[in-house]
């Protein structure tokens, strides 16, 4: 057979050839197959209502509220607190879903939630959803978030403790009148108002659902400790630690 005139009469052919091989491998490259990607978790976790965030300790001292001890059974103006911003809310929002727990009665030392369908809280007729219990644990024992029937939506709701004198059932501190119960029966023992969160703590609904678990420390100023609250300490300075977690929550966590 004669090559050279074989070239010649198919090199069409051949080079047709090699364009259609060229082109359907260039088909294939340009279009590769592509693996679906995997698929992408979208639930979100529970965001916080205000600037602090949930499962974290946070730590307020010293938050002021006014007293008088030359009338100390006259009622002061409530001081309102935010557990979602950690933050003093001013009383011309006391209407409003603002702010988590009130300081009002003797001393300003009772606590109650924000509640706007209770006559009796500050913040009726706000959008307030709060409420508040006092639990007879420590607070490192508090697991369980309660249920929502055990929370007290009325003001002035958990204060002086029967423990001492003046207790209005279970509250988070104890009024050593005498000085007698926890002091020494010194004159600068007297009058002493002892935190118990050894055996105490308060769980708060917040305004807008979510719920805190309080552990009230002091009254004093810059004394933490009850071997430094005396008679002339000066007073009603609230010092607590706090934990948030989402509404809908079961549990209490610190993560």
């Amino acid at each position: 057979m004669n090559t050279s005139k074989f070239l010649k009469k198919n090199t069409g052919m051949l080079m047709l050839g090699l364009l259609l091989s060229f082109s359907m491998s260039c088909s294939k490259n340009d279009n590769p197959v592509t693996e679906k990607p995997a698929p992408v978790d979208t639930v979100k976790p529970p965001q916080p209502s205000g600037k602090i965030p949930f499962y974290k300790l946070q730590r307020v001292e010293n938050l002021a509220v006014e007293t008088d001890d030359k009338n100390p059974t006259q009622a002061k103006p409530a001081a309102y607190f935010s557990l979602d911003n950690k933050e003093e809310v001013p009383a011309s929002y006391a209407k409003t879903a603002r702010w988590d727990v009130a300081f009002t009665g003797l001393y300003n030392s009772f606590l109650s939630g924000n509640n706007g369908t209770d006559g009796t809280n500050q913040g009726y007729g706000g959008s307030g959803k709060g409420g508040i219990i006092v639990l007879k644990k420590p607070f490192e024992e508090v697991t369980d978030v309660p249920s929502e029937s055990d929370f007290k939506t009325k003001g002035n709701v958990v204060g002086t403790d029967d423990l001492g004198a003046f207790g209005e059932g279970t509250g988070w501190y104890l009024y050593d009148f005498g000085g007698t119960i926890r002091g020494d029966g010194s004159p600068q023992k007297t009058h002493v108002a002892y935190a118990l969160p050894e055996m105490r703590t308060i769980i708060i609904r917040t305004a807008t659902g979510n719920y805190a678990k309080v552990k009230m420390i002091s009254c004093y100023k810059d004394a933490f400790t009850a071997d430094k609250w005396f008679k002339d300490t000066p007073h009603m300075f609230f010092t607590f630690e706090y934990v948030l977690v989402p509404k809908g929550s079961t549990k209490f966590e610190i993560k």
